[in-house]
């Protein structure tokens, strides 16, 4: 199950909330199942850290004839983020001004960039209306800082495994990923290769934040006393190193990073309670047992705050990443959520 992919363009100069500007920009987006008439039933989801604009595929537990958005009755929009590497404006885009790619030059994007830049599809796709606004992690925050953006526009959300801003643990993982991939010798590089070893450490410790010890206890146990060759845990390790180098890129990489450190929805509002007191959309906070990246006191804390919300959770030995594993609890909770 795929959906339909496009490209948008923006032709015109995009202001960053740093000040700086693109030129212009693209994102790629994808679409599945079929929009209504009257546009009523338009689901928008944003991915998470290094996902892509198909979410048909990476959450396809939530769209098949069992899920809760059963693509016969929704139409699923998902877009690339920008500084990504598949398919939007990113590192490896084409800069205007020197027609050679942007490598390290390509400007920091922020959480609210990057919704900014989602509204503008939005608005040429011509939905006016999103029927639910759904994303995890790096996602959840991004669907937090569109609702604050255009309000009247989300019907719902669905905040998963995300907060009100970045914590400083959070900050700390991401800037260890980082030093990581600095360290590499060839990050330097004007190149798409540069800094991939290092990204292969980075994600080996990313992977410690996203699962848990239980599973890890679970999963990589030795299946004997003997002295192996190489322990399981330390294969998983380089082998979840390789499988992102394989299909990421580490400019990308280091730069999302440093979005997701930029969430912090009290930026230039009067406190973050406040920025979340005017999310208007009826809202369903999602948090997970088990994440020690995203601990479920945030989730509380966005609960708390946001009008018209419910808090529900996930149950799950996997840690950050049970919302890409853990669908039937998901499609239970998210299926109740909107027939109410």
């Amino acid at each position: 199950m795929s959906g339909q992919t496009n490209l948008f363009h923006h032709r015109k100069p995009f202001t960053l909330e740093s000040g700086e500007i693109l030129p212009e920009f693209s994102l790629q987006y994808t679409t599945a199942g079929s929009l209504r008439e009257d546009r009523s039933n338009v689901v928008w989801v944003c991915h998470a850290l290094t996902g892509n604009a198909d979410a048909t595929t990476w959450w396809s537990g939530l769209f098949g004839p069992d899920g809760a958005y059963d693509l016969k009755k929704y139409f699923v929009v998902c877009a690339n983020v920008l500084g990504g590497c598949y398919g939007s404006t990113g590192p490896l885009s084409i800069a205007p001004d020197s027609n050679q790619p942007w490598f390290h030059r390509f400007p920091k994007v922020t959480v609210r960039d990057a919704v900014s830049a989602f509204d503008l599809l939005r608005k040429e796709l011509n939905l006016p209306k999103v029927h639910t606004l759904i994303g995890g992690s790096l996602g959840g925050q991004q669907v937090l800082e569109w609702a604050l953006l255009v309000p009247e526009v989300f019907e719902r959300i669905i905040p998963v495994a995300c907060n009100a801003f970045h914590s400083p643990w959070g900050i700390a993982f991401n800037e260890s990923q980082r030093m990581a991939i600095e360290l590499d010798p060839t990050w330097s590089d004007h190149s798409e290769q540069a800094g991939l070893n290092g990204m292969k450490v980075a994600r080996s410790i990313a992977m410690i934040s996203y699962r848990t010890y239980g599973i890890y206890d679970r999963t990589q146990s030795e299946p004997t006393a003997d002295l192996p060759a190489i322990f399981r845990s330390a294969s998983y390790q380089q082998y979840q190193g390789k499988k992102l180098a394989d299909r990421f890129n580490a400019i990308s990489y280091h730069r999302l990073t440093k979005m997701m450190d930029s969430h912090n929805l009290g930026r230039g509002r009067v406190s973050v309670v406040e920025a979340l007191t005017g999310i208007k959309a009826k809202t369903l906070v999602i948090g997970i047992d088990q994440d020690i990246l995203f601990p479920v006191a945030e989730q509380h804390f966005l609960q708390q705050h946001i009008p018209n919300s419910v808090y529900a959770e996930l149950k799950s030995p996997y840690g950050h990443d049970s919302f890409l594993v853990e669908f039937t609890q998901l499609n239970q909770i998210i299926h109740s959520f909107i027939s109410q």
